[in-house]
């Protein structure tokens, strides 16, 4: 009996056997997307807005996760957490500090927003670097496990630090965002929140891709994650680049913590769930890979939508984090490296 189950166990992971099935669900996947889209071209394409809006701000913030595992292969579990309270500050900015209410002209809103960015952009940018300095350097020679449970750690400081501040209330600044339709194309309707986030997210983004790939701190960013040791050889300061790679990442989890205010509801475990997600979406598309991380979050962002929007044979809200989760695991299983195949440690 036993060596009939390791028989067929030696079967199944065949890669030829793995990547069958993979194809298969993929397939399967394809097939439900492609019936829902002709029983409702125009609600289908709803719904594909709506998980756009979605992923773009899961992609902000896998981006952070993405950017400091290239550095330093470490899951820095609190960046979901530093989310949160940029979040939380971008309130108290917005409808405390410069009160816009719903009734607010729109030149009033944009400044509003522009200004908060100004102020929370550089603030956690600096948060998330402090969190480098103290919590993670002085363990840069220790086993990999122990500065992983220091990240954990970081995550319940951070955390009870909004939750001191800001209790269990959820606040939102989706009342400064119209609530209609910036404009439609027959019935399909593209929002004035979409408009908005893509308009905060997409030029960060461009910034982002140009720091990284032409400036000489992004190329010292790339070396660095390719090869530390010959890095510091070749004269680069890795601490100084590990703490600008901190500082990006601080400062992208600030534009997606006004975002996700604007467009949702928002608390001190916002951080938590929200991060889970950013982080499969990073692990989807290629953990330490930038394009593969928003690739990842667009997909997670699609597969909630289609998930809680479509209405044949969709299992509906109460299994969105279960699919997620489970794509994270069939991932992990199928195609460790990612989607757009980068090879890591955990992949190799």
């Amino acid at each position: 009996m036993r060596e009939t189950l390791d028989t067929v166990l030696r079967k199944l992971r065949n890669p030829k056997v793995v990547n069958g099935i993979g194809l298969g669900f993929v397939a399967l996947v394809g097939v439900w997307l492609i019936v829902n889209f002709f029983k409702g071209p125009a609600e289908f394409v709803n719904v594909a807005l709506d998980g756009l809006t979605r992923g773009s701000i899961y992609g902000v913030v896998a981006l952070g996760y993405t950017l400091v595992y290239g550095i330093l292969q470490l899951i820095n579990f609190a960046h979901g957490d530093v989310f949160s309270l940029s979040g939380l500050v971008a309130s108290t900015m917005l409808l405390t500090v410069l009160g816009l209410t719903g009734d607010s002209s729109n030149l009033a809103v944009v400044g509003g927003i522009i200004l908060t960015l100004a102020i929370t952009v550089p603030l956690f940018a600096v948060v998330n670097a402090t969190i480098e300095r103290v919590a993670y350097r002085p363990l840069r020679g220790a086993p990999r496990l122990t500065p992983l449970i220091t990240a954990v750690g970081m995550s319940f400081i951070v955390s009870n630090i909004s939750l001191a501040l800001y209790g269990v209330d959820y606040e939102s600044g989706s009342n400064l965002i119209p609530q209609g339709a910036a404009f439609t194309i027959g019935d399909i309707r593209v929002t004035w929140k979409l408009v908005v986030a893509l308009a905060i997210i997409v030029p960060a983004l461009f910034v982002l891709s140009w720091f990284v790939g032409y400036t000489r701190q992004g190329k010292a960013m790339r070396a660095v994650s390719q090869d530390t040791e010959a890095s510091a050889m070749m004269g680069i300061n890795v601490n100084r680049t590990i703490s600008v790679t901190f500082f990006i990442a601080g400062s992208l989890a600030a534009v997606a913590g006004l975002v996700f205010l604007l467009e949702y509801n928002i608390r001190y475990d916002t951080g938590f769930e929200l991060g889970l997600i950013a982080f499969t979406a990073a692990v989807l598309g290629g953990i330490g890979n930038l394009a593969g991380a928003v690739v990842g979050a667009l997909v997670i962002g699609f597969v909630q939508s289609f998930n809680e929007g479509l209405t044949w044979f969709a299992p509906g809200g109460d299994w969105t984090r279960s699919i997620v989760f489970g794509i994270l695991i069939a991932v992990l299983v199928f195609r460790p490296e990612g989607l757009l195949g980068e090879q890591t440690p955990e992949g190799a």
